[in-house]
């Protein structure tokens, strides 16, 4: 299966009614593009899915440690300064963020963008799609961003103002000064 696009056009949704189109159809994966485009993405298998946790455990585990910030797991929306919804696997923001926000923002779509996400390809994901995603993260305010590349155990990383670097097999990753003493182990994501 393969994500489906839904041309929005006609129906111009605001961002609450986004918001409760999404809440209204909660067993799906959706975002939205710049454009207003609806992106139905089908669930991921099993493989994928402990991986992704596994992933989101490490992130919460250094989050919880650190206490810097705040991480979050696939489900949490974010609309981008763009105006693009998106949900990656995982993100991270600083405490202050998360602070300045009301109490509302922080129920619904968090009004910003991540400083770090990850997306972990699955086996139904473009690369190119999921690349492209990436450079929206970063064009609308991320630090540093991972795709995690299962298939050709690859990994793109993500900065500002850099060249994407492309690790082959690594066994971890670093949060370098994003997310300092975050080290992820890649082998229980492989």
């Amino acid at each position: 299966m393969t994500a489906i696009t839904i041309n929005a056009d006609s129906i111009n949704l605001s961002d609450e009614q986004f918001f409760q189109f999404c809440q209204d159809n909660r067993d799906l994966r959706i975002e939205r593009n710049t454009n207003g485009d609806i992106i139905i993405m089908p669930p991921v298998g099993g493989a994928s899915g402990n991986r992704n946790g596994r992933l989101t455990q490490q992130l919460f585990n250094w989050s919880d440690l650190d206490g810097t910030g705040i991480a979050f797991d696939s489900s949490t929306g974010f609309t981008l300064p763009n105006g693009a919804d998106r949900s990656p696997d995982a993100a991270w923001i600083p405490l202050e963020k998360w602070n300045n926000l009301t109490s509302t923002e922080q129920e619904k779509f968090l009004p910003l963008c991540p400083d770090f996400v990850v997306e972990l390809r699955s086996p139904s994901d473009s690369l190119s799609a999921t690349q492209k995603k990436m450079q929206e993260y970063l064009n609308n305010g991320t630090r540093l961003a991972w795709l995690i590349n299962r298939q050709d155990r690859k990994i793109e990383i993500y900065r500002q103002n850099q060249d994407v670097e492309i690790l082959d097999n690594p066994t971890t990753l670093s949060g370098e000064n994003i997310l300092p003493g975050l080290i992820l182990n890649l082998e229980l994501i492989w």
